[in-house]
């Protein structure tokens, strides 16, 4: 989406409306509307105008890790031995099935792609990266960077 079909269309109203829901996503719309100054139909017709042009995604519970035991978070380069499309595909189909992947993204740099794994700790970890992660189609190598300490985690 192009910031022509979003952001150049929003105005201080939509980007307070943004900023409250980004605080709190169970504000009630009435709530919501006095808080950003208008009356109920109004503030429901732009939140729904929001979520129509995927401005607003989706509405989320986040979940503390650390209180279900799954406070070990390593940062892995994964290095792919050719990188088609197919093979990428293949990759991005295969990592998605991995429940202790958090995030995945594709890198432009020396080497293909950085997941985040959430593992109990750094033996259950070592076990996704062994049998999970090294085993996932067209994987060269990899490399891990266990974190120490979240300093900023928009997901707390």
């Amino acid at each position: 989406m192009s910031n022509s079909d979003t952001g150049s269309h929003l105005d201080r109203t939509d980007y307070r409306i943004l900023a409250e829901l980004a605080a709190n996503a169970r504000l009630p719309v009435t709530e919501l509307a006095v808080r950003v100054g208008l009356s109920k139909s109004p503030c429901q017709v732009r939140l729904k105008r929001l979520q129509e042009k995927g401005v607003i995604r989706g509405f989320r519970t986040v979940i503390d890790p650390a209180k279900l035991g799954l406070d070990h978070v390593a940062f892995v380069e994964v290095r792919l031995m050719d990188t088609t499309e197919k093979s990428l595909a293949a990759f991005n189909a295969a990592v998605r099935m991995i429940t202790e992947v958090e995030q995945c993204h594709l890198i432009a740099g020396s080497f293909d792609y950085l997941l985040k794994v959430r593992t109990r700790d750094i033996r259950s970890y070592r076990e996704v990266l062994g049998s999970k992660i090294s085993a996932l189609p067209g994987v060269a190598g990899t490399s891990t960077y266990v974190s120490m300490q979240p300093i900023i985690d928009d997901t707390m």
